[in-house]
């Protein structure tokens, strides 16, 4: 716990490129960029122009505004500015600043939204509505707060829940959450220290604990039912202990090291905020493993036969035994008496799931982020349908010594007017706001579309390709960067898409050649690769029908925006292709040992999955249950986690697992075991020895014949 007593610092996460630098300049010593609002009204019967009610309630909504002033200054309506009324007039709009910086408008601003309010009672023919950044903010962060607390509180209950009925036994079950727990709180506290120089948010210490909770519990499983399978066969506890440890135990540092490995892969993406969630994970998953190969051990000795006891009815003595599964053993038997049949169908039913996310179209979800029952989206969303481009205006920093100059007043003029000939590009109102005492100028620069999809991007493009060079980049002394939410994504969703091979090339090649080293072989790798692949594949074809195209939207409680939110599949590839390798190496583990005993290939392959099968199950179980808690939040992109390593870990506990793995295996037979290049570097060490006697004796050459003749 030496992190908790460093006090973390709090940074800010600046997106990367252009938008990042006009962060980075609004964020300056001395500027405060004021938060604003908007009030909308509408009419279904009149408009501006023929309304008397309309014009009343207008001019009430900015009187009681004024009312307000240490919640609402810069009040600006449709008598001060034409374009603030909708084309066709059935609406207008209202907008104030929020005074305060933008950590605390999402509270100054109660008092006026106070005063619209009463505005709005007086008149029930119209439709009044107040919706802006502070709101935004003050309804995403209260929701993103409870969903997170949902899901924490929610998780332990249901994994101990589960592991009661793994187990049978409360001491038993109560081991695996207390090392998951230690380890999540050990690395929470240790997150403080990297938090000096990389953003560590809420998020990071949420993502934690998910990964904490799933790796600390399935390693403890791994290692816990193991003692009490050689244990059931007779072993002493601490002959189980050892076996233990040198089976389980090397499984979980093999297992580990490969998830940490993948996970590293986050720092390929140069992304700060995923530099934080990396260094976040690893730390949970290092010091799980190592409590694992450690302090578990020494718990289990010094409870010995204490593990079983306080066993719960009718479950205790049936799960006491930790047998095999003979289900799942004979399911491997038959798979492995046809492997190309049955692989064959498993290979086209995962890639018929993965066929849909060939279409995957990223796409942020901007307004769109939480249902659109919430009050401030609906607003929002009717805000950007009078006014397109309102809600997430683009905003252009302005530097440099000519920022006072006529010359840049006259081009902000010429830039407004360029909103009549932008044939819908950009909107109005454009609004300009001086800073940090004249150093800085901010315009806001309404874009087409909801902020989010391709016509905003597009919009986005125009204007810093040809819009603004036109108008600001004539003015000399000068310099200007576009920010804001849409240029924001936009230049996240670049530098993540530029990265994205090196990711998927370093995850890939770095976890192959871990691989090759532990089990001495091309083909383990290269399997255990592609089978991953294609339940990662499966699951983000999943993820494009239910959420991209709408499918069970009602169900889920979500409305569809026709994209996948971009950081999703990457991070997604990441964590599953990590968390999925556990099972591969403990069973790929379980098989080699029975192999070495002695079994034949088939038979070596039907007992290593019908030995593994019960801890593998219910690993798979817990994972489920967890993270088909983040299916039930508000925020969509919640949802799409959830739903998508859900429906992964399923797929991969299941059909890969199940049979895929068999029937590869199968087809590969002892080659499996025999790579050409392990057996050359083999004979050349061997080469390599100095003989120290021609004539071996008879049992010499008997043991020399065995070695040569076992895998």
């Amino acid at each position: 716990m030496a992190g908790g007593a460093v006090k973390s610092a709090k940074l800010n996460n600046y997106d990367p490129g252009e938008a990042g630098r006009a962060e980075r300049v609004l964020n300056g010593p001395g500027i405060v960029k004021h938060a604003t609002e908007n009030v909308l009204i509408k009419s279904s019967t009149g408009t501006w122009a023929t309304d008397p009610a309309m014009r009343a309630a207008a001019q009430q909504v900015v009187t009681a505004l004024h009312g307000v002033p240490n919640a609402a200054t810069d009040i600006r309506g449709p008598v001060q500015d034409k374009g603030r009324i909708a084309a066709g007039g059935h609406a207008v709009l209202i907008t104030f600043t929020v005074p305060g910086t933008a950590d605390n408008a999402d509270t100054t601003f109660i008092a006026a939204r106070d005063a619209v309010t009463r505005v709005a009672g007086q008149h029930p023919d119209l439709t009044i509505e107040e919706a802006g950044s502070a709101s935004l903010d003050k309804e995403v962060g209260s929701s993103v707060s409870h969903d997170f607390r949902k899901a924490e509180v929610t998780s332990v209950p249901v994994t101990l829940a589960l592991l009661l009925l793994v187990f049978g036994a409360l001491i038993a079950a109560g081991i695996p959450l207390l090392l998951a727990g230690s380890a999540v709180g050990a690395a929470i506290s240790l997150l403080s220290i990297p938090g000096h120089w990389l953003p560590v948010s809420q998020t990071t210490s949420s993502i934690v604990l998910l990964v904490g909770m799933a790796v600390g519990v399935d390693y403890s499983l791994f290692y816990l039912r193991r003692v009490r399978e050689e244990r059931a066969q007779g072993s002493d506890t601490q002959t189980a202990l050892r076996t233990a440890a040198r089976t389980s135990g090397k499984a979980i540092v093999i297992s580990g090291l490969t998830v940490i490995v993948s996970l590293a892969g986050l720092f390929v993406t140069g992304l700060a905020v995923f530099s934080g969630a990396a260094i976040g994970t690893i730390l949970v998953v290092g010091i799980a493993m190592l409590g694992s190969v450690t302090v578990l051990p020494a718990l289990l000795s010094m409870l010995g036969t204490w593990t079983d006891r306080a066993r719960i009815p009718f479950l205790g003595k049936r799960r006491a035994a930790a047998k095999p599964s003979r289900s799942w053993a004979a399911l491997a038997r038959t798979v492995i008496r046809k492997p190309l049949l049955t692989g064959g169908l498993a290979v086209a039913a995962l890639a018929g799931l993965a066929a849909p996310a060939l279409t995957m179209h990223l796409q942020d979800p901007g307004i769109h982020e939480l249902p659109a029952g919430v009050p401030v989206i609906r607003t929002l969303v009717d805000i950007n349908k009078a006014f397109p481009g309102g809600p997430a205006p683009a905003e252009v920093v302005v530097t440099g010594s000519g920022v006072n100059s006529p010359a840049l007043t006259a081009a902000v003029a010429s830039l407004r007017a360029s909103a009549q000939g932008s044939h819908g590009v950009i909107g109005s109102p454009i609004t300009a706001e001086t800073l940090a005492g004249g150093r800085v100028l901010v315009i806001d620069v309404p874009l087409a579309g909801d902020g989010a999809n391709a016509t905003s991007v597009d919009a986005l493009g125009k204007l810093r390709a040809d819009i603004l060079p036109a108008t600001l980049g004539k003015v000399p002394g000068i310099s200007y960067a576009v920010g804001g939410e849409t240029a924001g994504n936009h230049d996240w969703d670049a530098q993540l898409t530029s990265r994205l091979p090196l990711v998927f090339a370093f995850v890939l090649g770095l976890a192959f050649l871990l691989l090759l080293i532990t089990f001495r072989s091309v083909a383990v790798p290269l399997l255990s690769i592609v089978l991953n692949l294609l339940s990662v594949g499966a699951a983000y074809g999943v993820l494009v029908l239910i959420f991209q195209n709408g499918h069970f939207q009602s169900a889920l409680g979500f409305t569809a925006y026709g994209g996948i939110t971009s950081w999703l599949p990457m991070f997604m590839f990441v964590l599953l292709f990590g968390l999925s390798m556990d099972y591969h190496v403990f069973i790929l583990s379980r098989i080699r040992e029975l192999r070495q005993r002695g079994l034949g290939a088939r038979q070596a392959i039907a007992g290593g999955i019908g030995s593994s099968a019960g801890v593998v199950t219910s690993a798979a179980a817990i994972m489920v249950a967890v993270f088909s808690i983040f299916a039930t939040l508000s925020a969509v992109e919640f949802k799409m986690f959830g739903v998508g390593m859900a429906v992964a870990v399923l797929i991969d506990a299941t059909v890969v697992r199940g049979v895929l793995l068999p029937a590869g295996l199968a087809l590969i037979g002892d080659r499996l075991w025999r790579p050409r290049p392990v057996r050359l570097a083999c004979r050349w060490r061997h080469r390599s020895r100095p003989r120290v006697s021609m004539a071996p004796s008879a049992g010499q050459v008997n043991s020399t014949t065995e070695r040569r003749t076992s895998p």
